[in-house]
């Protein structure tokens, strides 16, 4: 049996998020076949590998759980090919085939973590440190897509607070209503939409307490949809094309894991044609930014049939009720399958 490492919770804003998606994870892993090991990050950036329920992950006591713990680090050293845990006042090293990374935003998706993994020699289960970095990057992730000819909303990136008032007729020159994001950050973390001038600064000083650079982009006159993409021994399998139904507002961290006033519709309300469009664009940008593995790329649909690119998720979540397995249900895979085909393509 292969050992992977399934790495949970972080020093991250989506702490919580990464708790139910790595307990589907753990709970859905065909057993027969890898032995998984449950390793836990506590919002004080403590490492330890975690022997105890998976009850206690959803319910955020398994750092409270200290006669289930071991402390542990993952070694830089490519000969231990793993963890180092620290017991009965020894160090005992524990060998990994693999390191299946289920963390959601910075400091677990943004190539940190993939940039560790790699430097140990461990192969990855995802993508890898370019692609998670670039991916986590909104305003250069859009450059790169505008370059190569794919629509993105028209923005502008603020690189300090102090810029505020220097830039801030040049903001008033986008039309109306705009998202004001953190640069990097996950799960809408930090974004408002706003309709007025007179709401601009309140939301560009929230913005930067999540990141140190705040882009701000006209809203798109369509609808959200979305398409998981898993890579195949270098081909790729299009999940099916979801889309996002919105009452009010946007598709912020309530409605994205609560759906009080939205609703998913999986497949999206479109034709086939308009659909195998998103699906090629959405393949096109899982290339262009070097994404491996597997990936979920966020896009809009507007009214005149327009595809514009909105970001890439490289650790989707996935929970039961997830948009990545969704799509991937949607064409014939189970959440086992799909966890088995990843590990095979990382091993690979």
């Amino acid at each position: 049996m292969k050992r992977i490492a399934v790495i949970f919770g972080g020093v991250s804003s989506e702490y919580e998020v990464s708790l139910q998606s790595a307990s589907a994870v753990l709970a859905h892993l065909d057993k027969e076949q890898w032995e998984a090991i449950a390793i836990g990050i506590t919002q004080k950036g403590e490492w330890y590998q975690y022997l105890g329920t998976l009850k206690g992950i959803q319910e955020d006591r398994w750092w409270q759980q200290k006669e289930n713990l071991i402390p542990a680090l993952l070694s830089t050293d490519r000969q231990v090919h793993g963890l180092l845990l620290f017991q009965n006042q020894r160090i005992e090293t524990l060998w990994l085939d693999a390191v299946f990374p289920v963390l959601h935003g910075k400091n677990g998706e943004d190539g940190t973590l993939q940039g560790l993994v790699e430097l140990a020699g461990i192969p990855l289960i995802g993508c890898q440190t370019l692609a998670s970095a670039l991916c986590m990057d909104k305003a250069r992730a859009h450059q790169l897509a505008a370059a190569s000819g794919i629509e993105t909303a028209r923005s502008i990136v603020l690189s300090c607070k102090k810029e505020i008032p220097i830039v801030k007729a040049q903001l008033l020159q986008l039309k109306f209503p705009l998202f004001v994001k953190p640069v990097r950050s996950g799960s809408s973390f930090g974004i408002s939409r706003i309709s007025h001038e007179d709401q601009l600064e309140e939301a560009l000083y929230v913005a930067f307490e999540h990141d140190r650079e705040v882009i701000v982009e006209e809203a798109i006159n369509g609808f959200e949809v979305g398409c998981a993409i898993m890579e195949d021994q270098g081909e790729l399998i299009a999940g099916e094309v979801d889309e996002i139904e919105l009452t009010q507002g946007f598709f912020d961290y309530t409605e994205k894991y609560h759906l009080i006033s939205s609703s998913i519709h999986c497949p999206a309300r479109l034709p086939e044609t308009e659909r195998k469009r998103i699906q090629e664009t959405a393949k096109q940008l899982f290339r262009l930014l070097d994404c491996r593995g597997f990936a979920r790329v966020d896009l809009f649909y507007t009214p005149e049939g327009k595809i514009v690119f909105n970001e890439i998720n490289t650790i989707p979540g996935f929970t039961a009720h997830s948009r990545f397995p969704s799509m991937m249900r949607a064409i014939g895979f189970s959440l086992e399958a799909v966890l088995t085909h990843l590990i095979r393509e990382g091993l690979r």
